[in-house]
């Protein structure tokens, strides 16, 4: 007989122990609880059964009829709660669409209808109420298996705009398809994966909230093909948006329950600041606007065209010598609006972190969304610098998308309180500006940032607005 050494034992004992560990991992403790749960359910509930028709032959008729009402309310909270969670844990679970019931209002007094009539089916042993009773539990089969078959071969599209800006409603596209080649779809309701999951307006920018917060009812949807439906959503807050998957439910067709499934189709979008001009926006325009005149005054007067009136016009450009001849209101078009240049640089930093800060961080970051698509609708030459990015000087409208992507991130960065003044040097990149206008927004308090001598700088304190 061979003795194995004893290296070759120890192996084997941990061999056998790694094994029963893997064992003990996949075994699903829940299953078999409500397993044994059931299995002494049903056989206490069979007990009753048996107890309750040998209490009718004895004469104890009242304490019969208990006994068999509840043996009838034990069994059908098995089949209701326990049988459904069992079935989902067999092997059949990966070839079939997992599907989840909840009881409706109307399905509980279904069933409390189909429990009386059963008492008097046994009771009185007429034909004509287990016929009805048999009509009664065929109707929850058929309602089964036409749910199933609603449920069953669709395909979830949810299409939303290339851009987002928070606080404005925007309409999306939400499509349905359906593969089946027979059967139509009837009364479906698309929903959100989560839908304890609200979107809170105190939430971190960049946190993962959801995007479609209302289900959407699509009452038929024809054999293979799609039915659109347009659904108006708003963000309230800038920052990324994550939506996980769908529920796809219906209780088709006669309500008694409401039968569910998930649809894998994952979307993950980004909401822009809003650039609705705010009252901050108001004040502060005209005086940076004339700084920055001021600045490239004498950079081109040439007269580069004389062209007819547009609303957008400015009336100290009209040319009315020109007007009086033609008629008709004409302005003078110079060179030098295609010379400005600005740079818009956001300050991140924040004395200390609270409310107080936050709303006023969120003002900011509004107000340089709001100059940043200014200066891209009068063709301004940009650059945006913020922590994070630093954009070359280009045209405004091919650099507005990426900084206001940056703006929609941007996070507070807390300084100590008792910091000192910072030289706007610091804030400026190395690689220059090209000449271009400063406008710098900040949340720290005035006087906290010391500018060089010269007028190509304009700070913006927060806290003084």
């Amino acid at each position: 007989m061979r003795t194995l050494s004893q290296p070759a034992s120890r192996s084997l004992w941990r061999d056998a122990w790694v094994l029963g560990r893997a064992r003990l991992a996949t075994f699903d403790r829940a299953a078999w609880v409500r397993f044994f749960l059931a299995l002494f359910t049903l056989t206490f509930a069979f007990f009753l059964a048996l107890l309750s028709a040998a209490l009718n032959q004895s004469g104890h008729q009242a304490i019969g009829h208990a006994c068999a009402a509840l043996s009838l309310v034990m069994a059908g909270i098995i089949s209701v709660k326990v049988v459904p969670f069992l079935a989902r844990r067999t092997a059949l679970e990966r070839w079939v669409v997992k599907i989840e019931y909840e009881f409706t209002r109307e399905g509980a007094v279904y069933l409390m209808v189909i429990a009386v009539i059963i008492v008097a089916a046994l009771n009185t042993g007429n034909n004509l109420l287990f016929i009805i009773l048999a009509s009664l539990l065929a109707g929850i089969l058929a309602s089964g298996i036409l749910s199933k078959i609603v449920l069953s071969e669709l395909e979830l599209e949810f299409i939303l705009p290339d851009h987002l800006f928070a606080a404005q409603p925007m309409i999306s596209r939400l499509t349905l398809r359906n593969l089946k080649w027979f059967f139509p779809s009837f009364s479906v309701t698309v929903a959100a994966r989560d839908p304890a999951q609200k979107k809170s307006p105190k939430a971190s920018g960049v946190s993962r909230r959801q995007i479609l917060d209302e289900p959407v009812y699509l009452p038929y949807i024809p054999r293979r093909a799609s039915v659109t439906q347009h659904v108006e959503l708003t963000f309230p807050r800038r920052g990324r948006y994550t939506q996980e998957g769908f529920r796809v439910s219906t209780k088709f067709p006669f309500g008694f329950m409401k039968k569910t499934r998930e649809v894998a189709a994952r979307q993950e979008i980004l909401v822009l600041p809003s650039i609705e001009p705010t009252e901050q926006f108001a004040n502060v325009l005209p005086l940076v606007s004339g700084e920055v005149e001021s600045h490239f005054k004498g950079h081109g007067h040439d007269l580069y065209a004389i062209r007819d009136y547009q609303e957008s016009d400015t009336s100290r450009h009209v040319d009315w010598k020109a007007s009086a001849r033609a008629q008709q209101l004409k302005v003078r078009e110079f060179t030098r609006e295609d010379d400005r240049r600005v740079v818009l640089v956001f300050d991140t930093r924040v004395r200390g972190a609270n409310d107080k800060t936050a709303a006023q961080f969120e003002k900011a970051v509004n107000l340089c969304a709001c100059f940043a698509w200014h200066f891209s609708e009068v063709e301004t030459h940009l650059q945006f610098v913020t922590n994070g990015l630093e954009t070359t000087m280009a045209p405004a409208r091919e650099i507005v998308y990426p900084a206001l992507e940056a703006l929609a991130l941007v996070e507070p960065k807390v300084t100590d309180n008792s910091a000192g003044v910072t030289p706007l040097e610091l804030l400026i990149p190395k690689s220059g500006s090209g000449g271009g206008f400063h406008i710098i927004i900040s949340c720290q308090p005035r006087g906290s940032l010391t500018t060089p001598p010269g007028g190509e700088y304009h700070v913006i304190y927060m806290d003084s607005l």
